[in-house]
């Protein structure tokens, strides 16, 4: 019988837009092509989401993260992640482990973008991998789990793995 719980790849705002917005920062790739190439890595695994709106992200991340089918979140919160507590709450408020993914290496890039207001609640953050950051990320998760003995992770425990 096949493993009927997934992984959710959550993306935000502007992702929508990869290959064509800063194809120098983030690439060549479309997200199409991306959850394609994810798709073919982690057959069956993965659920694929993209929203620019904060409301919409948050309303993702507490509908999968209290279904218990679900092995943990993928999230590239975009811009949000710089000023979104809302998302944070969001993250803090669910069991299943959030890893925060971003494309570019944001610590070497503009001064506001080295800052994530999500990072503390999270299980622990990719960034300047490329789209490569996104199987790190969903690996981290697959290991988070079977390592948690079954047991969904707490939300006071995601920063421990920092």
């Amino acid at each position: 019988m096949a493993d009927e719980r997934y992984i959710l790849v959550l993306n935000g705002p502007n992702l929508n837009m990869l290959g064509i917005r800063e194809p120098e920062i983030y690439g060549r790739l479309t997200l199409a092509q991306l959850n394609e190439m994810l798709e073919e890595s982690f057959p069956e695994l993965l659920h694929f989401e993209q929203y620019n709106g904060e409301g919409e992200i948050v309303t993702a991340i507490q509908r999968a993260g209290i279904d218990p089918a679900c092995k943990g979140i993928v999230l590239n919160a975009g811009a949000y992640t710089h000023y979104s507590y809302a998302i944070a709450d969001a993250i803090a408020a669910v069991p299943a482990p959030v890893v925060e993914v971003h494309i570019s290496n944001v610590h070497a890039r503009e001064e506001f973008r080295s800052r994530s207001v999500i990072a503390p609640v999270c299980a622990g953050t990719i960034a300047g991998f490329g789209v490569i950051g996104y199987t790190i990320a969903i690996q981290a998760i697959d290991s988070l789990v079977m390592n948690s003995s079954a047991a969904p992770v707490q939300a006071d425990n995601k920063s421990s793995a920092q």
